[in-house]
């Protein structure tokens, strides 16, 4: 349970600066490509570093986590922008 927490977190952590970076490039370029799929592997070797089975229940926990770690690193991006332009 308590290493579910944490795939979750280092989840979230893992997706922001994939998030701002994501935000700063043109949309289905490779570099788009490269900043939503780079998550996955390192995710993956969290799993298998720390033994952690896959379970069904988790996964859709997994999914929220990977985009809300996407979105606000996008969103710090554009608001990064924001506060530098005024």
């Amino acid at each position: 349970m308590v290493e579910s927490i944490f795939l979750l977190l280092f989840a979230f952590v893992v997706n922001l600066p994939f998030g701002y970076w994501r935000e700063g490039v043109g949309k289905f370029s490779l570099a788009w490509f490269v900043a939503v799929h780079a998550a996955v592997p390192l995710i993956m070797g969290f799993r298998l570093v720390f033994d952690i089975p896959f379970e069904w229940t988790l996964l859709p926990f997994a999914v929220l986590a990977y985009f809300a770690g996407q979105t606000i690193g996008a969103r710090m991006r554009r608001r990064l922008l924001l506060s530098a332009r005024g």
